[in-house]
């Protein structure tokens, strides 16, 4: 998940596509009942209020309706943000609720996560969101029959390669996601949100030794060095450690090894914990501190103030594994993270522009 500037200036809130797949299900309910074509629907929201959605395509027959939506995701970077995202229903003779994967919605492989194996990736609250708008359709029509609802994103399966859902377990397509209904620009919650079920789905599969990561880039070198642990072993936390650890705390989770690039080391080590550049910037003054407690003369120590980025400190101090600098940055990130998860076995490899890497442990 890419990581963006945040814009200045108030920033336009937009809907999930839980809120999504909920209004075409209403629709093509309405449209099956009636056999008209739909153009806008009213559903409410979990977190209370009215939503209105414009119906972009509406198609019935006697058997069927099929409606779709364009997501609005407001101002956030969201990947679906402009997908196509519906529903179409039909009756079945079971008088229950069906919930089916239609084309780009994903499929659950692992345990772990609040929707079975096997199961359409449509999450609870967006259930029971559709449970109750299309029970409230066929009460005020005065049917009793069974619904099939089967749920669709329009080039899904290749949208959710942008996503972390194969890591999840989640293949073939997108989650129908959702808590509130609508989506708080960069918020975040969405990655937040997959860190946890991430470690549920380690937990959940027996795991319980993980590795952390900033990404992809740090990720495919640890993976060379622990060949024998399982893809959900490898939570990428992006900028989040914070989350990560606390999400980790909750757990019976019982060694955690930590890749960490350089430049977040840096912020890490004074104890931000959201490394985004929005968030915290490099303390030139805090690193000085860390060089001079190492033992490096005031000469070089001085011309960290000349460094336009953290990563060009290996100019300065070469990246090996003996050098004092190092050691003593890793120290500092190794006490900020054992003081949010004291009781977990815990190690740090530290990542240069190279993918050089630089090991601490315990018994430093």
């Amino acid at each position: 998940m890419s990581l963006q500037p945040i814009p200045s200036g108030p920033l336009r809130t937009g809907y999930t596509t839980g809120s999504c797949a909920t209004a075409c299900a209403k629709a093509a309910l309405l449209a099956l009942i009636k056999q008209t074509s739909v153009k806008q629907v009213e559903i409410e929201l979990p977190i209370g209020g009215i939503a209105s959605f414009l119906i972009n395509s509406c198609q019935y027959t006697l058997l069927s309706a099929s409606c779709s939506t364009i997501k609005d995701a407001g101002d956030d970077p969201d990947v679906t943000h402009g997908a196509e995202i519906g529903c179409k229903v039909s009756w079945n003779n079971i008088n229950q609720i069906i919930f089916l994967r239609g084309e780009g919605v994903g499929i659950v492989t692992l345990p772990g996560l609040a929707i079975e194996v096997g199961e359409p990736a449509i999450n609870p609250i967006p259930r029971q969101m559709m449970i109750r708008e299309v029970s409230q359709v066929l009460q005020s029509q005065n049917i009793v029959k069974g619904v099939n609802l089967e749920v669709f994103v329009i080039n899904g399966s290749e949208l959710a390669k942008k996503t972390l859902n194969a890591r999840l377990g989640i293949v073939g397509g997108l989650s129908i996601l959702g808590t509130t209904g609508i989506v708080k620009p960069f918020s975040a919650a969405a990655y937040i949100a997959s860190i946890e079920q991430g470690i549920d789905v380690a937990l959940a599969n027996g795991c319980t030794e993980l590795i952390i990561n900033s990404g992809g880039r740090t990720e495919r070198q640890l993976k060379k060095r622990y060949p024998h642990l399982p893809d959900y072993a490898f939570i990428q936390y992006g900028n989040w450690i914070g989350e990560t650890l606390q999400k980790i705390k909750m757990t019976p989770v019982s060694k955690v090894v930590m890749g960490i690039m350089l430049g977040k080391a840096v912020k890490l080590a004074k104890g931000d914990f959201n490394t985004h550049s929005d968030q915290s910037s490099w303390d030139k003054d805090f690193i000085i501190r860390v060089a001079t407690e190492s033992g490096y003369p005031s000469a070089i120590c001085s011309q960290i103030q000349e460094l336009t980025m953290a990563r060009r400190l290996t100019e300065l101090f070469p990246f090996t594994e003996n050098e004092p600098f190092y050691q003593t940055l890793c120290r500092y990130c190794y006490r900020q993270c054992t003081s949010v998860i004291p009781e977990v076995s815990f190690s740090l490899l530290l990542f240069d522009a190279h993918d050089q890497m630089i090991s601490y442990h315990l018994h430093h």
